[in-house]
């Protein structure tokens, strides 16, 4: 008899129409045991694992993701909780490389009573997170660079059927959100503010010519970005690389996931030398692909702020935890060495 877990409540015929996809055989019965994998802010993500019975007699085993994904919804962004299950829906797989792609989704299912979607995916098992290396890292922005790249150049009609996509200016309206919030921004100003001068002075600076900055990124090309391009949504085995997570991608700008990779809670003693490697490879690969004008270095150094810098002072001024303060005066050191740190050729 087929084990059926309370918390999980799965659907014994979805169950059995996902593994017989993956394995590309009629499954008239599974057994399964779960395992809860980490999952987003308000995704619950399990690893099934057990026998198929396949219709000939056979006996096979598996392994497969479930992902289940209710409604919320995030500032700015109302249709992202189910911008995931849209994407899957969509031929947008077909546009992917070999060098980089998103799990395969073997069946997806929405729920309009309950507001609730799940997908049955393809379990990437491979190196993520801090076992990333620097040479993988690079790799990450050389397919990534190519794969935008690639995208700007072919323009595929699929990416104009995509119609719940974050729009171009959420980097923006997310930045000005955190730029009006006093507590923040008054704080850098006064004369409570214990970070080291130069740090807040960063952030000071970045405000101060927030326009013109804004008008030489919105003067790049826009791309289909996945606004969420960090080390633990990377899942790298056998030299390709799996990007998992999608519920923020939308239309955004050459460089803007690199400040994801780069700045979102990466080692900040690691930092620089990702910066070193993945902007040229970016801009390398990228332009391997399609002509444009030339992506400033600039630009990731100063996304990296607009993203990451009220968010770490945030983290600084809330933070009882004496060392999760250091580590975010850490991480804008980092920042703020590589200001003058790449000179384009």
């Amino acid at each position: 008899m087929s084990a059926k877990p309370e918390i999980l409540n799965v659907n014994a015929k979805m169950l059995h129409g996902a593994l017989s996809r993956q394995l590309q055989t009629e499954v008239v019965d599974a057994d399964y045991q779960e395992t809860t994998l980490q999952g987003g802010t308000i995704a619950s993500v399990y690893l099934l694992t057990g026998i198929a019975d396949a219709a000939d007699g056979r006996k096979l085993p598996y392994r497969i993701v479930l992902k289940i994904q209710k409604k919320w919804e995030r500032y700015g962004d109302p249709n992202s909780w189910r911008r995931e299950y849209d994407l899957y829906a969509s031929d947008l797989a077909e546009t992917f490389s070999g060098g980089v792609r998103w799990p395969v989704c073997y069946l997806a299912e929405m729920n309009d009573d309950t507001d609730e979607f799940r997908l049955w995916l393809e379990y990437a098992d491979g190196v993520s997170g801090t076992n990333l290396t620097p040479e993988t890292y690079e790799q990450v922005a050389l397919e990534w660079g190519r794969y935008q790249g690639k995208l700007y150049r072919e323009r595929p009609t699929v990416l104009d059927r995509l119609t719940n996509l974050s729009t171009s200016d959420l980097m923006k309206k997310t930045y000005l959100h955190y730029r009006s919030w006093p507590v923040v921004h008054d704080y850098i100003r006064s004369e409570e503010c214990e970070l080291p001068r130069h740090l807040s002075g960063m952030m000071i600076e970045i405000d101060a010519h927030s326009d013109e900055i804004f008008a030489r990124i919105e003067s790049l090309p826009l791309v289909l970005c996945h606004r969420d391009f960090w080390s633990t949504n990377l899942i790298y085995a056998d030299g390709k690389i799996r990007l998992i997570d999608w519920d923020t991608a939308g239309w955004g700008y050459p460089g803007e996931d690199l400040a994801s990779l780069i700045a979102d809670e990466t080692d900040p003693a690691q930092m620089v030398d990702y910066y070193r490697r993945c902007v040229p490879a970016y801009h390398r690969a990228f332009a391997e692909q399609a002509q444009i004008p030339y992506i400033e270095d600039d630009c990731v150094y100063e996304m990296i702020l607009i993203v990451f810098g009220y968010r770490l002072i945030e983290s600084y001024l809330h933070s009882e935890d004496e060392r999760d303060k250091q580590l975010a005066v850490r991480t804008l050191e980092s920042i703020y060495a590589m200001k003058n740190d790449f000179a384009p050729n």
